[in-house]
């Protein structure tokens, strides 16, 4: 039975908006009408999804991740305790209270009671599934353990959720104290330092030449502020815009591996994504090939992820995944010991895992460190800022005092 978004009024003349199930959507507007409700648009769902999704500025999830984990784990319960998938999706609509996320599931309810599969019920909606997602869904229902999978899938959003999370507090306090350093500073230059310089105007004194550096920077950010920041605006949407381009984004991408700190925070992340990813497909059952195909679109970093590509080629040439993943060096040495240990005892899944954990640790502790360094870093340059502009305001003051 497909799903209905309608959108009616309430005696009020208010509007509710909700979604229903029906066979058309003639009968969705006399179900509205015997509640009271005057119908303006019923729509199908999935028709107005898909619609959403073909605009290229649409691509992104509607549904957040931690939400989807959640339907996730939810539908994962239900199947295992035997419930038909329709009757799952439908139990599992009636319980979520994301709306974005009840129209999806209803939307993927009104497919699989179509006849298709949970996996190809999910092709459409790419905003919110990615290519892993259906990809392991798939294998789960040929290998007929479908539970199982959308169990690791859940465990799997809900650590990348984590990590994510974790990366993000961890920015915060340096990126508000970069932030209140940067105010701290053009305040104290456009508003505090013209009323102190006023008092030598009227002096015949030569004022020293930390000051007067200081009154000419102060001047120009007083009058051009305004165009100064027009001007951070546009080359920063100049940047963004011009970074979207491939060739412009492997060339920085290449530049940031040869950074020493921040290339092993490159390196750490991406192994640990594609090692994880792997990891679950091939355990899922999807084959070698199509897991390397799968596993290195889940690479942020486009040289690591060419490399990847290059070792998919090699191992459907016959070579060993380890001994392709070596000789172009990309992931880390600890990757390809695992990876190598795990062909040769026939447990390549554990491994893998054991390399995505071992990274996820290495990577939390060397941002930990490089945080624990830039906190530091930013109170001393905030602080010899602040002490420059103090000496330059007192330097005059003590010249002037001497006179006396």
């Amino acid at each position: 039975m497909p799903a209905f978004e309608y959108d009616a009024l309430n005696s009020l003349g208010r509007h509710k908006r909700g979604v229903s199930e029906a066979d058309t959507p003639r009968q969705i507007r006399q179900q509205l009408r015997r509640e009271g409700l005057t119908p303006i648009s019923v729509e199908p769902i999935e028709k107005k999804s898909i619609s959403k999704t073909s605009a290229s500025w649409k691509h992104r999830p509607r549904v957040p991740t931690s939400e989807i984990s959640l339907l996730t784990r939810q539908l994962a319960t239900l199947v295992r305790a035997g419930l038909p998938l329709d009757d799952s999706l439908q139990a599992l609509s009636e319980q979520v209270e994301h709306a974005e996320a009840k129209k999806l599931v209803l939307s993927i309810r009104s497919r699989v009671m179509e006849g298709y599969s949970l996996s190809e019920a999910m092709t459409p909606f790419s905003n919110s599934f990615s290519d892993l997602y259906i990809a392991t869904v798939s294998a789960g229902e040929h290998s007929r353990d479908l539970a199982y999978v959308l169990e690791q899938l859940a465990d799997y959003n809900e650590r990348k959720t984590a990590l994510t999370q974790k990366i993000r507090l961890a920015m915060l306090y340096p990126s508000v104290l970069a932030a209140t350093a940067l105010l701290v500073t053009a305040g104290l230059l456009i508003y505090v330092v013209p009323e102190v310089v006023a008092v030598f105007e009227g002096t015949d004194k030569e004022l020293p030449f930390i000051t007067i550096v200081l009154i000419s920077v102060s001047d120009f950010l007083a009058a051009w502020w305004l165009v100064i920041i027009l001007f951070i605006t546009m080359l920063t949407m100049s940047v963004v815009w011009i970074y979207q381009k491939d060739s412009v984004k492997y060339r920085c991408h290449d530049f940031f591996l040869k950074l020493p700190i921040i290339k092993n925070l490159i390196r750490q992340a991406d192994a640990a994504r594609f090692t994880r990813t792997l990891g679950i497909l091939l355990a899922s059952g999807v084959s070698m090939i199509e897991a390397l195909a799968i596993g290195q679109r889940a690479l942020i970093c486009l040289p690591i992820r060419k490399a990847v590509e290059q070792s998919q080629k090699k191992v459907g040439e016959g070579e060993t995944l380890h001994t392709a993943l070596k000789h172009n060096q990309s992931l880390p040495p600890l990757t390809i010991h695992l990876i190598a240990n795990g062909e040769a005892s026939g447990n390549l899944e554990s491994m893998l895992e054991s390399a995505a954990e071992a990274h996820e640790r290495n990577l939390q502790t060397q941002i930990s460190t490089f945080l624990g360094l830039l906190e530091p870093a930013l109170i001393l340059m905030m602080g010899g800022i602040v002490l420059t502009i103090v000496i330059a305001i007192l330097l005059p003051i003590f010249e002037l005092n001497q006179l006396v």
